[in-house]
């Protein structure tokens, strides 16, 4: 027990220093994450919290499943369909292209071609985990560039699993203890998406219909981590990604009237787990590894993240994004994700790689997400003299794609009113109240009710209060 509370002791002592300085450097709380790991971390002189950090990772990786389904909130499936061209034809893209530039790269030092493709590919993927964090901290999610970034992250999620497919097929060593054939695996993930569709949006609807009536918030907040560790379960059963099946069941209760309510519950465990991954990843820099070869690694990080970069940059423009929008996502996308953790993971397990050149893939995703924070910062000045007013604010919304400018708590007989007056004066409105009954009402009416205890500071967090123009009391 003194051994993990003196762990606990140092993790959490580090962490908030160096949260604390990069906040103040205007580098946000990513970079400080990162480099507490360094420091906290097996890989450098002095204390550590522990040697298993991959075990840590494994673990801290349903921050990036919490974050899935957050995101999916805020991403109804109308949503998702207008953006069809982004995700398959810009991601696609992006995949492609990428996966090619860097895998040519790589057949330089790898002889097996097949091998240097398969790493290029793995490397082209960015990291979600990152991204949405920084564009979460900053408030872009809903900008341009956000979106584009997104619709790519979202094709990268979904590229991993045919490049986990192939593993087998390039590899020397067959798995002979998988005897499914292609028709019995298609079949498991194709019930597994049954399952996903039902729970997400009968089962779990329902069930918090009946949990919201009779006021429970212990009970909702726990069915809340049980629909996102099921999505997750589920999708993990058919080979595919667990942040997929976290972002597909909060894209279905995306509709439901309880998705703000949900989305305040879950957030203090997305940001444990999210800093939990962060620092994971900065324990897992090796600067033994580093200074084996710095100038060879130095060149790595350079290539990979110039290439992606430009690749980035010019299909941002022939998919017709101002040059501003394709810096910010040409410097936002250019590192390699948590994926690659996975990937290179596998091609070592299948003896694709040596320990070598896993530990040298696994410093340079690691290195390239540590440089992120501080080259989306230079990609957004360089982006700034293309707009100089590229300035961005919103008010997040399930409802409506115009800021929010008024909120209303209550949806009584005088909230009714409130409400009528500001749709026949076309002023845009939510409307919060912790009555399910009052809620129904609400949305039989038409009006953008939704279920949330307008005294719950996380949910004023969560709706962004600060944003509003007005908040209207109305009790009665």
């Amino acid at each position: 027990m003194d051994l993990i509370l003196l762990s606990s002791l140092l993790l959490l002592a580090v962490t908030t220093i160096m949260v604390t300085l990069s906040k103040h450097m205007g580098l946000g709380s990513i970079l400080g994450l990162l480099i507490a790991g360094i420091i906290v971390g097996p890989n450098t002189p002095g204390p550590y919290v522990t040697s298993e950090v991959e075990s840590m990772r494994h673990f801290a990786e349903f921050g990036v499943v919490f974050l899935l389904f957050v995101i999916g909130l805020e991403m109804q499936p109308s949503k998702l369909w207008s953006m069809r061209k982004e995700v398959f034809g810009l991601g696609s893209l992006q995949v492609i292209i990428s996966g090619l530039a860097l895998g040519f790269y790589l057949s330089f030092f790898i002889e097996k071609l097949s091998v240097s493709m398969l790493l290029g590919f793995t490397l082209a993927l960015s990291s979600t985990a990152f991204v949405m964090q920084l564009l979460q901290e900053k408030g872009e999610l809903s900008s341009e560039h956000g979106k584009s970034s997104f619709a790519i992250l979202l094709l990268q999620d979904l590229a991993v699993v045919p490049l986990l497919a192939l593993l087998p097929w390039i590899s020397d060593v067959k798995d002979m203890s998988d005897n499914t054939s292609t028709f019995e695996k298609l079949g498991t993930i194709g019930l597994m998406f049954i399952l996903l569709v039902a729970f997400g949006r009968y089962i779990i609807p329902k069930a918090l219909d009946k949990i919201a009536k009779q006021r429970n918030k212990d009970a909702f907040l726990m069915l809340t981590l049980l629909s996102v560790v099921l999505s997750a379960y589920l999708m993990d059963y058919a080979g595919l990604s667990m942040a997929l099946g976290a972002f597909l069941m909060g894209m279905f209760l995306s509709t439901s009237r309880y998705s703000f309510q949900i989305e305040s519950s879950i957030e203090p465990f997305k940001g444990i787990l999210m800093s939990l991954f962060f620092i994971a990843v900065g324990m897992s820099i090796d600067f033994k590894a580093i200074m084996a070869a710095p100038l060879l690694f130095a060149e790595h990080i350079v290539i990979i993240l110039v290439l992606k970069a430009l690749i980035l940059f010019g299909l941002m423009l022939v998919f017709g994004a101002s040059k501003s929008n394709a810096t910010k996502v040409a410097f936002l996308l250019n590192q390699s994700g948590e994926f690659g953790f996975v990937l290179f993971g596998a091609a070592k397990a299948m003896g694709l790689i040596d320990d070598g050149l896993f530990v040298v893939g696994i410093g340079v995703i690691s290195i390239s997400m540590l440089v992120t924070p501080v080259l989306y910062t230079f990609g957004c000045k360089i982006a700034d003299k293309f707009s100089p007013n590229s300035s961005f604010s919103y008010f997040n919304s399930k409802e409506s794609n115009d800021d929010q400018k008024v909120v209303v708590a209550g949806y009584g007989s005088t909230g009714r009113v409130i409400a009528r007056m500001l749709k026949n004066s076309d002023i845009p409105f939510i409307v919060f109240d912790n009555n399910p009954s009052c809620v129904a009402v609400g949305r039989a009416d038409g009006m953008p009710v939704f279920f949330g205890d307008i005294t719950d500071l996380k949910l004023l967090s969560t709706i962004k209060l600060e944003q509003a123009s007005m908040l209207i009391v109305s009790i009665v």
